[in-house]
């Protein structure tokens, strides 16, 4: 048995798997010494410190086979750590992944996984360094990145930064990751192919970051779980008022209206998950590629003290996405 489009990782041994996988995640970088092959990676830490952070997605939780594709999952799975990395105000340069997967799983699809990987982490300038392969109980398919990272000698941007008067500006999509995915949950995904893709393969713009940084940015977070609730995770760190423009998101809006409804669009664009853009509060006006979506306020001053975020000036909360939330 030989054709991948019927082979099962149990038909196959561990070697023979690596075999396939290993050229579709193959790119030279001199930051990697020592790539997959060996016990552990080897790589350059030039200034002697890194960043790391992981994420890990699950079928059945994370994606549904039957709206993504393994190279769509290796796509988003890639996005999801680097801009990560990239919200630190960092470079991504290595990634480990670990999968745990049914052994009747299809060869095929891990190859495509494979290709989706290596072609994300080559966009991002990252090299696939090594990881795991393991089994797992029937149905089960699990993908976990581990990224690791440079700031390439400047102090990360953490959270926790932002102080009263600074603006609030994003890089980036917001909503169109949210909207593809009602339009796919609720049938509407033909007419609308860019906004599938959106949420598909998020498209983080990781050079941001960098440049925010850069530019002095006080605050910054990746927009994973939703505009409002990673911009609350901002405020409560930093201790301030995060006050959002409807104004200034009203394009994002209109631009989503005509696929999913006015209502939809702006629950997309507030509350919508998976977008992986940036948002970053800075003293002054952002840096090129940049956009003012609000102000941070200090919380003394107002009638309700109280950290968090506003629309307007009234109170929001919550939305977005949230891992074990059971009516999702």
């Amino acid at each position: 048995m030989n054709d991948a489009r019927v082979l099962r990782l149990a038909d196959i041994t561990e070697e023979e798997v690596l075999a396939r996988i290993f050229p579709l995640l193959r790119r030279e970088n001199p930051v990697v010494l020592v790539g997959p092959g060996d016990d552990t990676a080897w790589m350059n830490a030039p200034d002697g410190r890194y960043l790391a952070t992981t994420d890990a997605m699950v079928r059945g939780h994370d994606w549904l086979d039957e709206w993504s594709t393994g190279a769509d999952v290796g796509h988003k799975t890639v996005a999801q750590n680097t801009a990560d990395i990239a919200a630190m105000g960092g470079v991504t340069t290595g990634l480990l992944v670990t999968i745990a997967a049914d052994p009747s799983s299809p060869v095929a699809w891990f190859e495509d996984l494979a290709r989706g990987l290596g072609e994300a982490a080559a966009a991002a300038g990252a090299v696939v360094v090594g990881g795991d392969l393991s089994g797992a109980d029937p149905g089960t398919v699990m993908v976990s990145v581990t990224a690791f990272g440079t700031t390439q000698g400047r102090r990360p941007v953490l959270r926790n930064g932002a102080r009263p008067a600074d603006v609030v500006a994003v890089a980036g999509s917001l909503g169109r990751s949210g909207a593809g995915w009602a339009l796919l949950r609720d049938g509407g995904a033909s007419a609308w192919p860019d906004l599938v893709r959106a949420h598909l393969r998020p498209a983080p713009p990781l050079e941001q970051g960098p440049l925010a940084a850069i530019a002095g940015a006080h605050a910054m977070i990746d927009l994973s779980d939703g505009l409002v609730r990673d911009a609350g995770r901002v405020a409560l760190s930093s201790d301030v008022v995060v006050d959002l423009s409807l104004s200034a998101l009203r394009p994002d809006i209109e631009a989503l209206a005509p696929a999913v409804g006015e209502e939809e669009a702006q629950r997309c664009v507030l509350t919508g998950g998976e977008e992986h853009s940036l948002l970053a509060t800075f003293a002054e006006e952002p840096p090129p590629g940049w956009r003012v979506v609000g102000v941070v306020r200090d919380p003394a001053g107002l009638d309700d003290p109280t950290p968090g975020v506003r629309v307007d000036g009234v109170p929001r909360t919550g939305g977005g996405w949230d891992h074990f939330d059971a009516d999702r």
